[in-house]
């Protein structure tokens, strides 16, 4: 592949919304989290930075999310552009569970009020985990 894949494009159904907080605030409905598209949360993350793209600033979270076989999870280029496809159906939990173990069931990180992912470490992207988009 010779596009740079710098970014992560989530799309994750949540399954229990209230295990997260937001700004200290458990969010019961997933009301207050950003990035919430329907019964999705769409975030997209910067790979070598783990910032997460247009965070509002001063918006803490606690992120600890029920997956559960209902995401989807893509390597893109800076323009959004899809590259590559998550094989698993799993959560990829060397992407997403920052500090934490979700067992391909979770996502679990914490935000600063900055947008960045507290503890984030670029990953090594393995080529065979992933499937090239057409």
């Amino acid at each position: 592949m010779t596009t740079a894949r710098t970014h992560l494009i989530v799309e994750a159904g949540v399954r229990y919304w209230e295990d997260s907080t937001v700004n200290g605030k458990e969010d019961t409905d997933g009301s207050l989290i950003p990035f919430r598209r329907g019964n999705d949360w769409c975030p997209v993350i910067e790979l070598a930075t783990g910032h997460v793209k247009d965070w509002p600033q001063g918006t803490p979270a606690e992120i600890h999310y029920k997956v559960c076989d209902d995401g989807a999870y893509w390597l893109a280029d800076s323009t959004g552009k899809k590259l590559a496809k998550w094989k698993g159906y799993y959560v990829p939990n060397d992407l997403l569970c920052v500090g934490d173990n979700g067992y391909g069931d979770y996502i679990i990180f914490n935000v600063a009020a900055d947008g960045s992912i507290i503890g984030w470490q670029t990953p090594a992207i393995k080529d065979a985990e992933w499937v090239v988009c057409e």
